[in-house]
């Protein structure tokens, strides 16, 4: 009888050793035809490339040439750190919450998994979750439960759950053999998203607390760590009352793995979320402007690139690092400049235009139909009308909502239709500005707006407006460089007259001053630069004829259709500010037209150059020439009448020399500044959206009133920062054994200027 039961036990024993091998041996199968996707059933893995050299997407960044970020281009927001990077007690939290085992587990906790199948079967959800930190960070990188990896068995709903569970653990395992518990944990921060677009912890850490993540508390940390879980059930900007409660949930996990004790854990749970939430995106930032003009080259450059090297590059995932010329500190004095200079200039044609709308035609009266215009030309009412038709759209542009709009105490809550909108807006001045360096042409600084948010255009390079007499250098310069005149030469202000060709209406044309009057009297050039007189640009330019000027723009910088007509002379071809700052450095560079950089280098995330981009430049003006030019407009600064004079009150023209140009278009719709010194040229213009917006009267809508002060305060800001000590105060550089001699009148070594000893009339040349 014992034999029997003997004998029957070990058949038992020998029949689940069977079941438990056949078991084992199903399961190596199933892990191993997952694995190789058997018959195309369970979907593909990640291959070993792919495992070894994980893709995370990451936003490209551009940097300043002194080494701070300016902005991202980006999908997903998202910045890689290294472990020592962030605080330990963000690690402890983590563990805490999420995996206390972690260090302790090869990607597979088998103690966690059993206690979740318990949990499941039991109905007892607290028992946990069977995920590893490894896990998460394979399915987070890998995307296994996603379309891409998904077989013909994923189609089944629990199947695909149970496949998808399977290749993150093997993923983890292998996870585990090739990288280190530090670099999985930083896997794991890098990629997980944090609500509000926000991925990887730096950001996080950025965005809540506007800190570093070396620098979190231990409450900030736990509360980031929290928001793991579900970002979207625990934002704590949407809920923060839920949030407290998760942070002081993670608080106590740190107190029961003993990261916290009692009492630390009491005082922190006391703490309010405090949060300070500064979120990231292509409307923050410094230099939007400029990062929105770039966004199209480097698009064509990534796809070029890619094209030449057999790459996949992108620019909103790939994590490139665009070294950009600009520098952050200049950038933020010229934004700095032109918020306070047009706050002030905008606040005056409030007070200039009150009770009135500032649309005029050329006689000064109100602008029939404008609005009316301005509506069927705007985006929103050519998108409505191709959807809801004409009658709908119009219902709708009519209806007032609840908006926010712009102004310049701060965003305002208005209720205002979206006509209403368009007719607010309008009232609103815009401007341009630009800084280069004119050695090397790395452009310092561009602001292309008054606030990038809700004005998006760009007045820097996108937008062209005429020159005024801002354009009349160029006039000047072809004349010294084709002999026609020298720096000593004399014009008498006296009316010019030009015989239009056949067709033109009028049949000629004959200049006017800005004042209307003509002094009859000899000037220098110097003087008549320097005074902006409008009869003196008309003779030269009759002298050298309008397709010279033309010329001579075009190879200084000036790439836009210029018209080759007398009246160029007055600048009335539209130009932009990119174009005019570029093409005056030639006068400070010796002659050279360097082309304007913004971009110096390019790299990849991991710090590989990709390419470097150097100055071009090419001498189209003698060195004695380009300095005549500086020497003749130093003369709107230093020399009595000169239109920017103003400048002496700024306190910036003591021990420097400045070159000068300021511009001012008909009707005062376009006010435009030049401003130039031996290491930058800088340029400014300011008007309204339409050339129909403007200041009624001169000693408003001037460029030395209009566009100039905020150079002025522009280079204060320069001149006051000691770490810019390359764009301090000087002299032009000087061509060697230059020498000025006019008829035995010589111009000292400092071009102090000295007036010719014969009378004005005696000494006119022509």
């Amino acid at each position: 009888m014992i034999d029997l039961q003997r004998g029957k036990y070990q058949r038992i024993i020998v029949t689940i050793w069977r079941l438990a091998a056949i078991s084992l041996a199903l399961i190596a199968f199933y892990i191993f035809a997952v694995s190789v996707n058997l018959f195309w059933l369970f979907g593909g893995m990640p291959d070993l490339k792919t495992l070894e050299n994980p893709k995370f997407e990451l936003a490209s960044e551009l940097i300043s040439e002194d080494g701070k970020s300016i902005g991202k281009y980006i999908i997903e927001n998202r910045a890689l750190i290294e472990f020592d990077q962030v605080s330990p007690r963000l690690i402890e939290a983590l563990l805490a919450t999420e995996d206390a085992r972690f260090i302790k587990h090869s990607g597979i906790d088998v103690r966690s998994l059993g206690r979740a199948v318990t949990g499941v079967v039991t109905g007892r959800s607290s028992s946990g979750g069977g995920s590893t930190l490894t896990q998460q960070t394979a399915k987070n990188l890998f995307e296994t439960r996603t379309e891409k990896y998904r077989g013909h068995l994923g189609n089944v709903p629990l199947v695909r759950t149970v496949i998808a569970k399977t290749k993150e653990w093997i993923l983890s395992v292998i996870l585990e053999r090739k990288y280190t518990k530090r670099e999985i944990l930083m896997m794991y921060l890098n990629t997980n998203s944090f609500g509000n677009n926000t991925y990887g912890i730096k950001v996080a850490a950025k965005t809540y607390f506007n800190k570093e993540a070396w620098n979190l508390d231990v409450h900030e940390a736990a509360l980031l760590v929290g928001m793991l879980q579900n970002p979207t059930f625990w934002n704590p900007l949407r809920f923060p009352e839920r949030a407290l409660l998760r942070r002081n949930t993670v608080l106590a996990q740190m107190v029961k793995y003993n990261f916290l004790g009692e009492e630390q854990f009491q005082n922190y749970k006391a703490k309010p979320l405090e949060i300070n939430f500064t979120l990231e995106s292509h409307n923050t930032g410094p230099a939007p402007y400029f990062r929105e003009s770039m966004k199209p080259i480097l698009k064509t450059w990534v796809e070029q690139y890619n094209e030449d090297n057999n790459t996949d590059y992108d620019l909103y995932t790939s994590g490139l690092r665009i070294y950009t010329s600009i520098d952050s500190r200049m950038q933020r004095y010229a934004e700095e400049a032109v918020k306070e200079h047009m706050k002030q200039q905008q606040q005056l044609f409030f007070e200039h235009w009150k009770g009135r709308d500032p649309w005029i035609d050329d006689n000064g009266k109100p602008m029939k139909n404008f609005m009316e215009r301005a509506v069927r030309v705007s985006p929103r009412y050519i998108s409505l009308k191709r959807e809801l038709g004409e009658e709908e759209a119009i219902k709708v542009m009519r209806t007032p909502y609840k908006m926010k709009v712009f102004s310049w105490d701060g965003e305002k809550e208005v209720t205002m239709s979206p006509v209403d909108s368009i007719r607010y807006y309008k009232h609103f001045l815009r401007t341009g500005f630009m800084s280069m360096d004119p050695r090397n042409g790395h452009v310092k600084a561009w602001v292309g707006g008054i606030n990038f948010r809700h004005f998006k255009y760009d007045h820097v390079r996108q937008g062209k407006r005429q020159p005024g007499s801002t354009f009349k250098p160029f006039v000047y310069v072809s004349a010294l460089d084709k002999n026609f005149l020298t720096p000593c030469s004399h014009v008498t202000d006296q009316p010019v007259t030009f015989t239009l060709a056949d067709g033109v209406p009028g049949g000629s044309w004959t200049p006017k001053n800005s004042n209307s009057k003509y002094s009859y009297q000899s000037l220098s050039l110097r003087q008549a630069i320097g005074k902006s007189v409008n009869t003196v640009s008309a003779f030269i330019m009759k002298q050298v004829k309008p397709k010279t000027v033309v010329e001579y723009a075009h190879k200084l910088g000036i790439t836009s259709e210029l018209d080759a007509v007398p009246a160029l002379c007055l600048g009335t071809s539209d130009v932009s500010v990119f174009e005019m700052v570029g093409a005056y450095c030639a006068f400070v560079n010796g002659g050279y037209r360097t082309e304007p950089m913004t971009v110096l280098r390019i790299e990849d995330r991991y710090g590989n150059l990709l390419q470097e981009f150097f100055p071009k430049a090419n001498q189209e003006l003698s060195s004695t020439v380009a300095y005549n030019m500086l020497y003749l407009m130093r003369g709107a600064v230093e020399d009595p009448g000169g239109t920017s004079q103003r400048l002496h009150s700024y306190g910036i023209t003591k021990d420097n020399e400045i070159a000068a140009k300021t511009g001012t278009t008909s009707n005062y719709s376009d006010g435009w500044f030049m401003g130039m010194t031996h290491n930058l040229v800088s340029g400014l213009w300011v008007g309204g959206e339409d050339r129909s917006i403007h200041f009624r009267t001169m000693a408003y809508g001037q460029g030395a009133r209009i566009a100039m002060p905020a150079w002025a305060m522009y280079m204060q800001k320069v001149y006051a920062d000691p770490t810019l000590v390359q764009y301090q105060k000087g002299a032009f550089n000087k061509p060697a054994d230059y020498k000025l001699d006019c008829g035995g009148v010589y111009f000292d070594p400092n071009d102090t200027y000295v007036p010719p000893s014969v009378s004005d009339d005696e000494g006119a040349l022509f």
